[in-house]
Order: C-alpha cells, then sequence, then structure tokens
C-alpha cells in the first residue's frame, strides 16, 4: 500500500524534499503541500496521509496542533535547521518525534516517516482500535526496528543534576455547589508543605479560580494560563515553571488561576498536560485545584475541534495518582456528590479516589452526624473510607480574611486536623520528597492587606 504523507516544510528544503520523498522506492506519495498550520490541520482531518513532514520554523505551529495533528492518526516528523539545537528540543517539547536535522539524506527521512508510522500503527493496534484504522500490516512495513532517537533534553535545573523520582499528583474535584474544593486543596497543600515536603499548589478551575485570594495573593497575571502558554509553544521548562510559581512559604509554591472565567479557552488539555508533567520534576507533590464538570459535552456538539471549558478538569484528573472527591455535609450536597462518583470512577479507576466531606456538623444531617454520613456513603456509593472534616466556620472565615490557609492560622483547628493525618497518609503510602539540594528560599508573593 503506498505510504502517503503531507508536507509542510518553510524554505529552499521544501522542494528538494518532495521531488525526493516521490523518488523514494518505499512507495511515497506526497498528497498535499501545506503552506500553514491551518491548511496542515485542514488536510489532516480529511483524512489524506499517514504521516506529515514540517519545519520548526512552521508559522504558528504549537502544542495544540501537533496533539490534533497526532489525534488524526498522523505520525509527525520534525525537521531542525542543522545545529539547531534550540529548535530540534522545541520540537521534541511539543511532542513531534522523531526529529531530524533538515539536511538529513531523504533516504534517512523516508526511513524515520517509514518508522513511525508502523509504530503508530502497532500502538494502534495494542490500544485496540477499530480495524478501519491504519495498521502496519496495511501498509506493508512490518513491525519498526526501534524508535529514533530525538535530541538530548535540555538542562534545565543545572542546580541539581541528580536524577529524582517524579512527584506524585492528586487532583481536588467536587460537584457543582461550592462542596469546599479550594479549602480542600489549600489545607492539604500547606500540610503537605509543612511536613518538609517540596508542594506545587495549582489552581486549574476554569469556572471559579480563587487560590489566589484564599491565600491572599495579588492575582493580576494567571500563572496557569502563562504556564499552559509557554507550554503551547515548546516553551516551558523547569526554570519557566519555577518562576511561574514562586514559593509563598518554605516548601510551597503556587501557580495561581484564571482571574477571569471568560479566559477559559487559554487552558487547553494538550498544554496542561506538559504543565503537569514539568509539575512532577518541579515538586515532590502537586496539589491541583479542579473544576466541577465531568462531561465531554463540546465534542458533541462541535464537528471541529472546538476548545472545552471541562478540559482541564479531565486532564488534572487523568493526570492524577490519587483525586480527592469532595462534598460537603448537607443533604443537597451530598446527594450530588454521590451521583457524581461513578462518573468520576469510570475515568480514573475506584482506587483512585478517595472522599471527603466537609462542615460536618449534627444541625446538618442530625446527631451524631460523622456516622450518619459514612453509613449513607457506605449504603449509597459503596464507600468505606471517608475523611470527615468537622466544620469550624468562626476559624475559616478568620483565616480567609486574613488571607491564610488553615495550617497557618489555626493549625489546632479541628477542621485542620484530618488534613495533617491525610498528608501523612499520603506520605506513608507513596514515600517521603527525596532530598533535591536546592536552597529553599522565601516567598515573593504580594499579599493583599488583611
Amino acid at each position: 500500500m503506498t505510504l502517503t504523507v503531507l508536507t509542510a516544510v518553510v524554505g529552499d528544503r521544501e522542494a528538494p524534499l518532495v521531488s525526493g520523498l516521490e523518488r523514494s522506492p518505499a512507495g511515497v506519495t506526497v498528497v498535499r503541500r501545506c503552506v500553514d498550520v491551518l491548511d496542515l490541520l485542514s488536510a489532516a482531518a480529511a483524512g489524506l496521509a499517514h504521516a506529515v513532514v514540517l519545519s520548526a520554523d512552521l508559522h504558528r505551529l504549537d502544542r495544540d496542533a501537533v496533539t490534533r495533528l497526532q489525534l488524526a492518526g498522523l505520525a509527525v516528523i520534525g525537521l531542525a535547521a542543522p545545529g539547531d539545537r534550540s529548535a530540534a528540543e522545541r520540537l521534541t517539547r511539543l511532542g513531534v518525534d522523531p526529529v531530524l536535522a533538515a539536511d538529513a539524506p531523504v533516504e534517512e527521512i523516508v526511513a524515520a516517516v517509514t518508522t513511525a508510522v508502523a509504530e503508530l500503527a502497532r500502538q494502534q493496534k495494542l490500544l485496540g482500535r477499530p480495524s478501519g484504522q491504519t495498521s502496519a500490516a496495511d501498509l506493508g512495513l512490518g513491525d519498526p526496528a526501534g524508535a529514533l532517537p530525538g535530541p538530548p533534553a535540555a538542562n534545565s535545573q543545572a542546580d541539581d543534576a541528580r536524577p529524582r523520582p517524579p512527584g506524585r499528583i492528586v487532583t481536588v474535584w467536587g460537584p457543582a455547589g461550592a462542596p469546599g474544593r479550594t479549602t480542600v486543596a489549600v489545607t492539604l497543600a500547606s500540610q503537605l508543605a509543612a511536613a518538609g515536603q517540596e508542594t506545587l499548589l495549582i489552581d486549574a478551575d476554569t469556572h471559579g479560580a480563587s487560590v489566589a485570594q484564599t491565600l491572599g495573593l495579588l492575582d493580576e497575571s494567571a500563572g496557569v494560563a502563562a504556564a499552559a502558554r509557554a507550554a503551547n509553544q515548546g516553551a516551558l521548562d523547569l526554570g519557566r515553571l519555577a518562576d511561574l510559581a514562586p514559593p509563598v512559604s518554605a516548601d510551597l509554591r503556587v501557580l495561581t488561576g484564571l482571574p477571569q472565567s471568560r479566559r477559559w479557552p487559554e487552558l487547553r488539555a494538550s498544554a496542561l498536560d506538559v504543565v503537569w508533567e514539568q509539575a512532577r520534576k518541579l515538586a515532590a507533590w502537586t496539589v491541583i485545584d479542579a473544576g466541577f464538570g465531568l462531561e465531554a459535552d463540546e465534542e458533541l456538539m462541535f464537528d471541529t475541534a472546538a476548545p472545552r471549558r471541562n478540559a482541564a478538569t479531565l486532564s488534572a484528573i487523568s493526570a492524577a495518582d490519587l483525586v480527592l472527591a469532595v462534598g460537603s455535609a448537607e443533604p443537597i450536597a451530598l446527594q450530588r456528590l454521590i451521583a457524581g462518583l461513578p462518573e468520576l470512577t469510570d475515568l480514573t479507576g475506584p482506587d483512585a479516589v478517595r472522599v471527603v466531606v466537609t462542615r460536618v456538623r449534627d444541625t446538618a444531617v442530625g446527631p451524631r452526624a460523622g456516622r450518619l454520613i459514612s453509613e449513607a456513603l457506605q449504603r449509597y456509593a459503596g464507600v468505606s473510607d471517608v475523611v470527615l472534616v468537622p466544620d469550624d466556620r468562626p476559624v475559616l472565615d478568620a483565616a480567609m480574611l486574613h488571607g491564610k490557609s488553615l495550617t497557618e492560622h489555626a493549625p489546632g483547628s479541628p477542621a485542620c486536623l484530618p488534613f495533617a493525618n491525610l498528608a501523612a497518609d499520603l506520605v506513608s503510602q507513596f514515600g517521603p520528597s527525596p532530598s533535591t539540594g536546592r536552597p529553599r528560599r522565601r516567598g515573593r508573593w504580594s499579599r493583599r492587606s488583611a
């Protein structure tokens, strides 16, 4: 079967490359010579090819475009100017693999295309894709000999070259109705930091980001949007993420959320996936405050790759080692939590979810509220392990007024103690943070006055 290819190569190299590909004995056919990213995406969506060869300097090439090409079933091969290591590294960060020098012999480029398409077909077979998908046998390629090596990764953490295990991600989710997601995320993150764990707190709520306000931070700029922007351009490394999420206290960094919810299209899943990946390298623990939406309804409503408001939440849940499902101790809120748990566990698996119930008080559900809530969750949701957080409204209000976490303001509060126990359980389960040897820096966020 003919191997069909799209090209999107800038400069004088494009014509000889197309000519060389067409003359290749491997049976390569260039079905379209695309002039820009929009032309390339249109051709990919039309199902015209098995692979695309593109250059690093293609205008408006970003992570989102590469992801859309891959979702269309294309193997993506990149060409960088000879000796331009930064361009090759940028292509790699955008998700392009393999990356070759633009002056590489055509035979080498053809071999890379053949290998990449065969590897993609093998992966599709392992994932059980429908039979209509391209397979290696259909192309007459067989199994690839091995992936071509990409360029060496940039050393963005020169002060600590020692390898360290990847950090863990805890995503805090809860149904609509303000069950206390942000309070849980902030308190858990501050407890992990107080235990000496390097912790990064990220606000990824696209409906109502509030971590900055809770901690009394100035939120003129959205750290998470800047990180996603850098990731989309292939420019997010450890140093850049550290600059965008400076420390607010010893061992705690904060990546602030969107100050205006209408900016939600800036948080695309393809870029956030890179943010989570870098977060694992920056901190031993990353706590993500996510939104409530679990539906991917935009995919059903549009024929095109429309932005998805819930994509940030779905991406954070998919990346998590543990998801905390948060509900508050009122009958309606508990009903929403129980209704949402099956959909959540469909995304994560039941072993990756732990339930937290906030504002536990007898006046809301009856005498011995903790026991009643635990019995209801066991009966209607099959949940046996529940973290119950007593209501301590005066202390929570005071902490909010002072722009401090509950851990800072009142570590002995009954509402704080369950999070200290939860942090200790997580450290015990997943292991303590390895020493990084990096000096601690004082927080340099500006706080609003109390």
